[in-house]
């Protein structure tokens, strides 16, 4: 039976920082991100050693072939850089854009690659700790081990040993390819009139002013930068920067701006109603605003101070990424 990328990444992931010495993840719910004190440093910053150098890589990119010659021995995480690239040095927490090759290191089998990207590229925000559950490899510590510490454009052979008895060691290459951006890129368009009005500050922050209007019954979308990278879809993981605010009184309940504009992630399958509806068919780089009723939020009922049930929300959205999450086998 085929080895679950999952499974293979999310139970190696501990395993491999407790082997390196070391001491260590939307509205809606999303993974923590981390805050700016704990990207400063890295997780592991590996060396090579006798397993990691016999693995041999041939071409670059979705054309590499990964090869682990029979009889290697991978008791331990080593890493060796295959290519040193020329750009500033990646970090945890930093997003970026790979590719990449899980490869069972007995039977070189390719496990997961990065293919589902366009052109074979994805984005990822790399983890300063494993998530408590991860919908797609790319969330595992493990790529944080493999980029960390080197500079964009590198390329490294990283390898995990067996995660539990019966299993195979594995391999994972990993080639850096960008730093991608923190907040929208996309050509500003012009305000739709009757939404809220968004002013951003020099950092990119939002500042969000409602109308003296009642509420929209209907949950409204409207675009205010047009990116043109890929298109979110249905049950994509997600990286974004986002605001949100009350209609009722425009107060601020959620916003990654207020945790040290750290970029947050989830799927687009777990969020409520209206804010799926604001990502889902948008472009990377674009830049959202969206209204919605408590149907299409946290649900109808007297509205008060500790929930959000009863609200009309307002959310504006940095679409920074977007992830096919890979199906199993």
């Amino acid at each position: 039976m085929r080895t679950r990328p999952l499974l293979v990444l999310s139970t190696v992931a501990a395993a491999t920082l407790l082997l390196a010495g070391c001491s260590g993840g939307a509205t809606p719910e999303p993974t923590d991100s981390p805050d700016a004190s704990a990207q400063s440093s890295c997780l592991a910053d590996l060396k090579s050693g006798a397993g990691s150098d016999a693995v041999s890589v041939e071409g670059e990119g979705a054309a590499a072939k990964v090869t682990v010659p029979e009889g290697t021995e991978i008791a331990e995480a080593e890493r060796s850089v295959i290519v040193e690239g020329d750009g500033d040095d990646v970090a945890p927490g930093d997003l970026v854009s790979l590719r990449y090759q899980l490869v069972d290191a007995t039977t070189n089998e390719v496990l997961s690659t990065s293919e589902r990207g366009v052109d074979g590229v994805l984005p990822a925000l790399l983890p300063v700790q494993q998530p408590q559950q991860i919908v797609d490899p790319t969330q595992s510590t493990v790529f944080t081990v493999a980029a960390e510490c080197l500079p964009i454009g590198s390329s490294v052979v990283l390898t995990l040993p067996a995660a539990q008895e019966g299993s195979h060691p594995s391999i994972l290459y990993v080639e850096t390819i960008e730093e991608l951006p923190t907040t929208a890129t996309g050509s500003d368009v012009d305000p739709e009139e009757g939404m809220p009005k968004v002013e951003l500050d020099d950092a990119g922050s939002p500042k969000i002013t409602l109308p003296d209007a009642d509420a929209p019954t209907e949950t409204e979308v409207a675009v205010l930068k047009q990116g043109d990278g890929a298109t979110v879809g249905a049950g994509d993981l997600v990286t974004v920067q986002y605001r949100g605010v009350k209609w009722s009184d425009g107060s601020e309940f959620d916003s990654t701006w207020s945790r040290d504009a750290a970029p947050s992630q989830f799927q687009t399958s777990g969020v409520v109603t209206g804010f799926k509806m604001a990502l889902e068919g948008q472009k990377v780089g674009s830049q959202v605003i969206v209204t919605m009723p408590p149907k299409d939020g946290y649900g109808e009922g007297e509205i008060n101070e500790t929930d959000l049930v009863g609200e009309n929300l307002t959310f504006v959205v940095d679409i920074l990424g977007t992830t096919p999450v890979e199906q199993a086998e």
